[in-house]
């Protein structure tokens, strides 16, 4: 497929239909009920005059607004009469809004005013938004009460402007010290019809929009006006730009002035455009219904909190998954797996898992092994000998099973009646295996067939981890209509062998909109299973689809659970929100080119605030001839990635990192410091896992009252604490690299310090070819262990702790000026960390008595006068691990230590001062990290001067 990028053009595409849509008069409000415990309204709603563009309205819509906890604002509507698909509740679980309880009075309001809830609930007081809508022709605007600020607006021009002062007791004053204004119209009106569904809302002009499914964006991770963003789940390269990829996220996180974020889903799986036209943002969705929640933030991190308590946490990952991986298609036997292994041996550089491709399976059947190739009698000694030596082993899954008698799958799910139906057939897609059945994991029965076939499988291979691919689902062939005929060769396996008839099409394959399927308005149907397809109950493909591959995600994920009896690591190709609770991801077939190098750190960005903080691209690139030059900075990048894998395909050449001398040099390097870091980001899991916020984080993640932070996607945060400034263009050996507000540190070379005391600024750093630059933010601490060949091995090796303060002669001006992390008051500075660990076995990743052990870390310093302290909650699997402090490094310090005093006795710690770098080292402390504790030291001279 030629990469394409396109700008979005809808007239083009359906003629005078949206002209023709402008006719369209919207829904009236007849009559309301309010909650009984006051969080929310239910209304009944008739239309007004419609158009029969994209089919019939449907007359009569309900309307359910309801306040619900974790200050969040849910917007339903449906239609008032039939049911309409909605995605299950054992997929997404949440609250059912239809359960609430409401009062029997019903009021019919008056038009020409705007309204809210009367008599405001606990929920509805509490809220920091707050939603006002019209009556004829109806519309609704959500605002933040503390400046009423309105964040999504889809009242129609002419409606009433707000601030009525009516008797009414439910018109709407201005808020108390601010004025809402009515942002620039999207001149839309909500239209709602069986397959069609359109609703605007205005946005201001300095909103920086970020989300909305999965693209690689050659725009940069902020979203920009003029733009059609579709959300499909597709089989298609990620090479490809400016198009749908794999996963569909109908998500995005505006951020404004002041550092203000709130965030918008609306929870629909079906296909839909999103058009951020220069006036705000047009959803035209093909089916489903309208299901909003608003999250008010108002930071990003609380957005992502709030966003994920509703969808799902990010799932636990076990600590192995924080490796480094290899992965190829192409490994055609064990020996070359062996081979492999043996060469990275050789230079030193350590290997966690070895991923098997579709290589192993006998004629690319699931639960299969070549019985040349990958024999059991070859296999499972590898697999055993990777235990013993620490080490992992990673399969790939598809979904397609292949129809055939003799294959113990496909008579089992035969037997439940788990493949996706076609009338009363069931549907035939072609994949790897050849004729294949697809299965319905909305099936009652799905779960215990996936299970037992993995259980079983696991049985023969002691697998760690599956990694599903082509779960949108794939199909290498399209269409409602397709059959083999025994007069057509396949002449190659991964092109369509089978006969379709497409000139007959349903509703469903053929709908009335057609959203921009591969950029270029493709049928829905393209590559996939077609939609006129049914899963169980009679849940049409049409429906479904984009939830396809989060729906394998979860049985895969009960199923390893039940098979390896510990925490399970999956990686899905194709996703949907919430499904980040079971599994991690990557970035897809990206190609080996500069531009994919540099599109994939807004990507992997993305992922992080879709709720999918796993997230990696394949170092070096997929598909293509790589380059040594590439492969070398792709791996500097790679080893601080949550997820870091390198991944090529089998036409392709190899490039494991160990094949270039300069690469296999800088892997050791960088990826000496990631298995160094890795109590650090295992600390930023458990952080993903309790409050959703992102591992790698964009900048105006951490500093959103920023705003040239809000384009900056080529540089990340790991965490709070560390910046990674990467080059990826080739010929360069500088980088220009934003700091925001603070005081930086080289990490590799303590002594490069940058100074952005007053505000942030651009800085141009030297990177050699061998050089990434990543620098540790002041007022952070990082913990570390020793390097080791492999993460068990380094989990058992002492603690060191890298604490920094600023530069002693600039504290004084740096607290003295406002917004200071790590400052109280003018003398007194801060730095703080934390130390997560736990038994690796457990579900989730808890702090409990012998199995999870948290430790809050805290230094201050006043007047030369230094103290760390360590608050543990849990200790006991700490202590039981017998895990020891070894030694501390503190930046900013420049005078000798004395009176080292450990819970206030003196103690014979090796002092070591660098003048050059202001760095004070502490070394043989041997202090349990399982108990709490605090080290004390003063300094010969204050250090400190007053502010000028």
């Amino acid at each position: 497929m030629l990469i394409r990028m396109m700008l979005w053009n809808p007239d083009g595409v359906c003629g005078n239909n949206f002209d023709l849509l402008q006719q369209h008069q919207g829904y009236q409000i007849t009559s309301i009920q309010e909650m009984s415990d006051g969080n929310g309204i239910v209304a009944q709603m008739k239309l007004l005059r419609g158009t029969e563009i994209f089919g019939p309205d449907i007359e009569n819509l309900k309307l359910s607004v309801r306040y619900e906890e974790g200050d969040r604002l849910h917007v339903h509507i449906t239609d008032a009469i039939e049911q309409r698909w909605r995605i299950p509740h054992r997929v997404i679980p949440r609250p059912v809004i239809e359960n609430s309880h409401l009062l029997p009075e019903e009021s019919t309001p008056e038009p020409g005013t705007e309204h809210r809830i009367r008599n405001p609930g606990r929920l509805a007081t509490a809220s920091t938004l707050e939603l006002l809508y019209t009556v004829q022709p109806f519309g609704f605007a959500v605002i933040r009460k503390s400046n009423g600020a309105i964040l999504f607006d889809t009242r129609p021009e002419g409606s009433s402007q707000g601030g009525a002062t009516s008797a009414a007791a439910n018109e709407v004053p201005p808020p108390p010290g601010s004025t809402i204004t009515r942002l620039p119209s999207s001149f839309k009106r909500i239209v709602f019809k069986d397959q069609y569904i359109e609703v605007a809302t205005a946005l201001p002009s300095s909103s920086a929009i970020y989300g909305l499914g999965e693209g690689t964006r050659p725009d940069g991770m902020r979203l920009r006006p003029g733009r059609n963003y579709t959300l499909w789940a597709t089989d298609v390269g990620s090479w490809n730009i400016d198009i749908a990829l794999y996963s569909a996220y109908p998500f995005y996180m505006d951020v404004r002035s002041g550092g203000f974020a709130h965030g918008v889903l609306l929870l629909n799986s079906n296909g839909m455009d999103v058009e951020y036209t220069y006036q705000g943002l047009v959803y035209r969705v093909i089916g489903g219904v309208l299901d909003f929640y608003f999250f008010g933030g108002p930071s990003p991190a609380a957005v992502m909190d709030q966003f994920t308590y509703l969808v799902g946490r990010p799932a636990a990952m076990p600590y192995w998954s924080l490796g480094l991986h290899q992965s190829r298609y192409g490994y055609k036997n064990v020996e070359d797996l062996e081979s492999v292994l043996a060469k990275y041996k050789q230079v030193n550089l350590p290997i966690e898992s070895i991923w098997s491709d579709i290589d192993y399976m006998d004629g690319y059947k699931d639960f299969t092994l070549d019985p040349v190739n990958y024999p059991p009698k070859k296999l499972r000694p590898f697999v055993d000998q990777l235990h013993q030596n620490g080490q992992k082993f990673v399969m790939i899954l598809d979904p397609g099973i292949k129809i055939d008698d003799t294959y113990k799958t496909y008579v089992h799910g035969s037997e439940l009646d788990v493949f996706i139906m076609n009338g009363t057939r069931r549907y035939i897609a072609q994949v790897w295996p050849g004729a294949t059945n697809m299965p319905d994991f909305l099936h009652p029965n799905a779960q215990k067939w996936w299970s037992k076939e993995v259980v079983e499988f696991h049985d023969l291979i002691p697998f760690d981890g599956l990694w599903l691919d082509m779960n949108e689902p794939a199909n290498f062939c399209s269409g409602p209509n397709c059959y083999f005929s025994p007069d057509v060769k396949c002449l190659r396996i991964d092109e369509c062998c089978m006969v379709c008839d497409n000139t007959n099409l349903s509703r469903w394959d053929d709908p009335p909109y057609k959203i921009n399927v591969l950029g270029t308005h493709e049928p829905i149907y393209t590559r996939t299973v077609a939609m006129v397809a049914e899963h169980y109950g009679g849940v049409r493909a049409y429906d479904a689809h984009n939830i396809y591959g989060t729906t394998e995600t979860i049985a895969t994920y009960y199923a390893l659970k039940e098979a390896t009896k510990k925490r399970p690591f999956v990686l899905s190709r194709s996703l949907f929100v919430g499904a980040g609770a079971y599994a991690g991801h990557w970035t897809g077939d990206n190609g080996a080119t500069w531009l994919d190098l540099q599109y994939s750190v807004a990507s992997i960005l993305n992922s992080g605030l879709f709720g999918v903080p796993m997230i990696g691209a394949d170092i070096c690139g997929f598909y293509f001839e790589t380059s040594e030059e590439l492969c070398r900075r792709w791996t500097q990048v790679g080893a601080f990635q949550p997820f870091a894998r390198d991944h090529s395909d089998i036409h392709s050449g190899p490039q494991e990192l160990h094949l270039w001398k300069s690469v296999a040099d800088t892997a050791a390097h960088v990826f000496y410091w990631r298995y160094r870091l890795l109590p650090f980001f295992y600390t930023l899991l458990y952080e993903a896992h309790k409050t959703g916020a992102p591992i790698a984080r964009p900048l105006f993640f951490e500093y959103p009252e920023d705003e040239e932070t809000w384009s900056i996607d080529e540089q990340f945060l790991l965490g709070n604490a560390l910046l990674v400034s990467p080059v990826l263009s080739p010929g360069q050996d500088t980088v220009t690299a934003y700091f925001p507000r603070g005081v930086w540190y080289n990490l590799f070379d303590l002594s490069k310090i940058v100074m952005a005391v007053k505000q942030g600024m651009y800085e141009h750093l030297e990177a050699p070819e061998d050089t990434i630059n990543v620098h540790v933010r002041h007022g952070s601490i990082i913990p570390m262990q020793e390097f080791a060949m492999t993460t068990a091995a380094t989990r058992k090796t002492p603690f060191s702790l890298l604490i920094a303060f600023s530069p002693v002669f600039d504290v004084a001006a740096f607290c003295s000026i406002p917004y200071s992390i790590a400052c109280q008051g003018i003398y007194m500075e801060y730095a703080t960390g934390h130390i997560f660990l736990d038994d690796d076995a457990q579900l989730h990743m808890e702090v409990s008595p012998g199995k999870g052990t948290l430790i809050k870390l805290e230094a201050k310093r006043k007047d030369g006068h230094y103290v760390l302290k360590s608050l543990v909650t849990e200790g006991s699997y700490a202590a039981k691990q017998r895990l020891m402090l070894r030694s501390i490094a503190v930046l900013g310090v420049a005078s000798q230590p004395y009176s080292v005093r450990i819970n206030g006795k003196l103690t014979s710690a090796k002092v070591k001062m660098n003048a050059t770098t202001n760095l004070m080292e502490l070394s043989g402390l041997n202090i349990p990290i399982g108990k709490s504790f605090e080290l004390a030291w003063k300094t010969m001279h204050s250090e400190i001067g007053a502010p000028s």
